[in-house]
């Protein structure tokens, strides 16, 4: 199921845009301003960024702006009533991937989803680099400085989800999900592996109260 994070101020717009996507079998987020729209997507993973320009706090813009400068690389699409050659010229040169005129018809959006879902999905690679350290999705194996490191398989498991989640903060719950067979893992247990795998040198963060993030 494909996460999308909406950005969208008008409320009765929202519902609709929500109900339509989840009808679709997407699981939508809503923000309703820039800054919390931010947050969200420092806290969750998502596969889509949906966003209108004039939202309160921070604009459409500038949030993508400031998420691209952080290399954010998340598939994006403008929706705004904005329709001058400036405001499509700036929605594409801060990153955007398709820019949608309001009002809009429901249909085309579908279909502009799912095209450009599955053209991320299509061009995302299986490996993933972070400073000197690859990690092979396709064959869950991590390399450093193109040396083989040697973890266990709970290690590894964690390992594979911060490198699929890079640059996003992945939860204790979500953690302790990948270690948590045939009985109820401990936090405790979650540190000890976090430990280990900083030991290989990994840049892992702790994020307060939240989980982890692979910087």
């Amino acid at each position: 199921m494909s996460h999308i994070l909406l950005l969208e101020d008008d409320e009765i717009l929202a519902e609709t845009l929500i109900e339509l996507l989840e009808s679709e079998s997407f699981e939508v987020t809503l923000a309703t301003n820039g800054e919390a729209a931010l947050d969200k997507s420092y806290q969750h993973h998502f596969d889509l960024f949906i966003f209108d320009v004039n939202v309160p706090l921070l604009s459409g813009f500038d949030l993508l702006k400031a998420l691209r400068e952080a290399d954010d690389k998340t598939p994006t699409i403008f929706l705004t009533a904005l329709s001058d050659i400036a405001s499509l010229s700036r929605g594409f040169e801060v990153g955007a991937d398709d820019y949608i005129k309001k009002p809009f018809d429901f249909d085309e959006l579908l279909v502009r989803v799912n095209a450009l879902l599955r053209k991320s999905f299509q061009s995302s690679s299986n490996l993933v680099s972070v400073d000197d350290f690859d990690f092979h999705i396709d064959t869950n194996e991590l390399f450093k400085a193109k040396n083989a490191v040697n973890i266990t398989p709970y290690e590894l498991k964690l390992c594979r989800l911060f490198f699929m989640r890079r640059h996003h903060t992945v939860t204790k719950e979500e953690l302790l999900d990948q270690i948590n067979e045939g009985g109820e893992a401990s936090e405790g247990a979650l540190r000890v592996y976090i430990n280990k795998l900083r030991k290989t040198g990994l840049p892992i963060e702790n994020i307060k109260g939240i989980g982890y993030r692979l910087a």
